[in-house]
């Protein structure tokens, strides 16, 4: 059984950094593309940022609104991928959710996600 665990996620105040994890399992973790996206209250889910598997050049996406703050990495011996998030503002509050995606590609629908971890930046 796939499972997507993520970590990491609390409040912290405006300006400050947090770091994700997503613990990835029954998956060969290096094949896949991987990314997160998240949902604020009232709001629709939106992509954050993906990686694509090592296979197809381990490039990364941006949404418009994280670029220069929100950095993609992994560790492939951990099968874990990392989000952090640099300069948070208080529209950065949100569901974050890791995502697995069904090629080495991002751009697709991902067809696994994890359970979500909250998010909340404060002024």
């Amino acid at each position: 059984q796939v499972q997507l665990v993520e970590s990491g996620g609390g409040p912290v105040q405006a300006g400050g950094s947090l770091r994700l994890s997503c613990v990835v399992s029954g998956r060969t973790f290096s094949n896949y593309a991987m990314g997160w996206f998240r949902q604020a209250p009232g709001k629709e889910r939106e992509f954050v940022i993906g990686i694509r598997s090592i296979w197809t050049g381990g490039m990364t996406s941006y949404a418009d609104s994280v670029k220069g703050r929100f950095t993609i990495s992994r560790d492939i011996a951990k099968n874990t991928v990392y989000l952090q998030m640099n300069g948070l503002k208080p529209e950065d509050t949100a569901v974050y959710y890791c995502v697995s995606y069904p090629s080495g590609r991002v751009g697709s629908v991902p067809d696994l996600w994890g359970q979500g971890t909250q998010v909340t930046v404060s002024t």
